[in-house]
C-alpha cells in the first residue's frame, strides 16, 4: 500500500520512456503514482489515469477543438486550463499529495501554471531543460516551486538525464512524507523587510506581534520574496500585512529583473486584507550582479552588495514617479490601507553621513506621496526614522486600533497570559 501519492504530469506521447521511468522509480520508492497525459495530437503507448481528453474536457472543451486551432501557444493554454482544474481537484478532495512535471519550454510553461493553482505546502517538483533560466520571470514561480534542470534528456534515457530524473523522484516522494499543512492556529500577519543593516523594524515588530497572539511571516522584498508575498496574499492567506520594504516596485519600473511582477502592492488590498505600508528602501534600486545597466543609470555610484546584488540610488524625479505609482497601486485597495510616512529616513543608509542621505530627495518623494494619495488611503507622519523605535510603535498603535475595531481577527494569546496593553 502507497503512503503518498504524486501526481505526475507530461505529454505522454512524446515523452513516454521517461514519464515511464519517473513513474517506475516512484513506485519502486513505495509511492503510488496518478498519471495526466497533456499531449494533444496522439495517445501515449500506455494507459493513464487521466487521458488528453479528459483534460481538454475538464477545460470546457475538446482535443479536436485544440488541434482545429493549428497553433501549439493555444492548444497547451487549453490543455493548461484542463490540467490545473483536474490538479486542484485531485488536491482538494485528498488523492494526491504532490506533483511532478516534465517538459521543455511548452511543458514547462503549463507546469509553471499547475503548481500556482496547487497551494502552498503541497510539494511542487518540475523537471525542465529550462529549468532557472531567465526565460521564467518570478511572477510565473509558485512560492514553494522545486525544479530540476533535465540535462542531457531532450529525447529519450540516457545516463545523464537518469540521474536527474531519478533525483526528482525520490525529491517529490520524500517531499511529500516530510510535509506539514500550512495551518496555523494563530491569525498571521505578513511583513516585507530586508537585511537588519538595512532595514530593522522588526526586531521590535516581530515579538510585539507573538506577544499579541499572532504568527509573524517574514518576507525578503528581494524579487522572489515580494513575489510569494502577493501570491499567498491573494490566497487570503494573512490576517493582515505590514508592507514596509519596497524596492522591488521602483526596481519593476526601473528595468530590474529584481522585481516581484506587475502586481506588487496590489494583492493584500484585492484580496480584502487590511494593510499597513510604509515606504522602506524606496531610494534604492537593485540590480542583479550580472546584469547590464540601462543607460539611464550610467555614471551613477554603484555599490557592490555581494556577488548577487548591486544598487544605486534615485534621483528626487524618480522618487517622485515611484511614489505616484505606488500611491495608485494603493488606491485600488478594497481593504483598510494605511500609510505611514517616517520623515526622518526610510533606510539605514540614508541617516546623516550615510550614502544614501539625500534629504531633498527624501523630501520630493514624501511630498508626492502625500500630494497623490488616494481619498480612501489613510495617511499618518512621524518625525521618526523608519528604524526608530517609535515608528514601530505606530505601526502598532494603528494594527492594535483594527483589532478593536474588529478589522483584523484578535490574536491567540494563551490562557492565563495577559493581553499586552495597546500601544
Amino acid at each position: 500500500m502507497a503512503d503518498k501519492t504524486i501526481l505526475v504530469i507530461g505529454t505522454f506521447d512524446t515523452k513516454s520512456d521517461e514519464l515511464g521511468f519517473l513513474t517506475s522509480k516512484i513506485r519502486a520508492l513505495g509511492g503510488g503514482v496518478v498519471t495526466l497525459d497533456v499531449s494533444v495530437l496522439a495517445d501515449g503507448p500506455y494507459g493513464v489515469d487521466y487521458s488528453r481528453h479528459q483534460v481538454a474536457e475538464a477545460a470546457g472543451s475538446s482535443i479536436a477543438e485544440a488541434i482545429a486551432s493549428q497553433s501549439e501557444h493555444v492548444a497547451m493554454n487549453l490543455m493548461s486550463k484542463g490540467a490545473c482544474a483536474l490538479a486542484r481537484r485531485l488536491s482538494e478532495t485528498g488523492q494526491i499529495d504532490g506533483v511532478l512535471c516534465l517538459g521543455g519550454t511548452m511543458g514547462t510553461d503549463l507546469a509553471l501554471d499547475v503548481c500556482q493553482a496547487l497551494p502552498i505546502g503541497l510539494p511542487k517538483y518540475v523537471v525542465s531543460t529550462i529549468s532557472f533560466s531567465p526565460l521564467i520571470p518570478a511572477e510565473r514561480l509558485s512560492p514553494d516551486i522545486q525544479m530540476i534542470l533535465w540535462a542531457g534528456g531532450l529525447y529519450g534515457l540516457n545516463a545523464i538525464c537518469r540521474a536527474s530524473l531519478a533525483q526528482a523522484a525520490g525529491a517529490v516522494l520524500g517531499a511529500a512524507r516530510a510535509a506539514e499543512p500550512v495551518q496555523s492556529a494563530a491569525p498571521v500577519v505578513g511583513v516585507t523587510s530586508l537585511g537588519t543593516s538595512c532595514l530593522k523594524y522588526i526586531k521590535t515588530l516581530k515579538p510585539a506581534l507573538e506577544a499579541r497572539g499572532y504568527e509573524v511571516a517574514v518576507f525578503h522584498a528581494m524579487g522572489m520574496g515580494g513575489m510569494a508575498f502577493e501570491q499567498i496574499a491573494g490566497q487570503g492567506g494573512f490576517a493582515c500585512v505590514m508592507d514596509f520594504a519596497g524596492p522591488e516596485l521602483g526596481n519593476l519600473l526601473s528595468g530590474s529583473v529584481v522585481n516581484a511582477g506587475r502586481d506588487r502592492f496590489r494583492a493584500a488590498g484585492r484580496a480584502g486584507i487590511p494593510q499597513i505600508v510604509a515606504p522602506g528602501c524606496m531610494d534604492l534600486i537593485d540590480f542583479a550582479g550580472w546584469q547590464e545597466i540601462p543607460s539611464q543609470f550610467e555614471g551613477r555610484p554603484f555599490h557592490t552588495h555581494n556577488k548577487l546584488v548591486k544598487n544605486t540610488f534615485y534621483t528626487a524625479s524618480e522618487r517622485r514617479a515611484i511614489a505616484w505609482d505606488l500611491n495608485a497601486r494603493l488606491g485600488e485597495s478594497t481593504a483598510p490601507t494605511h500609510l505611514i510616512l517616517p520623515l526622518g529616513g526610510i533606510e539605514e543608509w540614508d541617516r546623516p553621513g550615510g550614502d544614501c542621505h539625500d534629504p531633498e530627495g527624501l523630501a520630493a518623494f514624501l511630498d508626492e506621496l502625500r500630494a497623490t494619495k488616494a481619498a480612501s488611503v489613510f495617511l499618518s507622519e512621524t518625525p521618526a526614522h523608519i528604524n526608530d523605535a517609535d515608528f514601530a510603535t505606530l505601526a502598532l498603535r494603528i494594527f492594535d486600533d483594527w483589532v478593536a475595531q474588529g478589522l483584523v481577527a484578535e490574536g491567540l494569546v494563551p490562557a492565563g497570559q495577559p493581553k499586552p496593553t495597546q500601544q
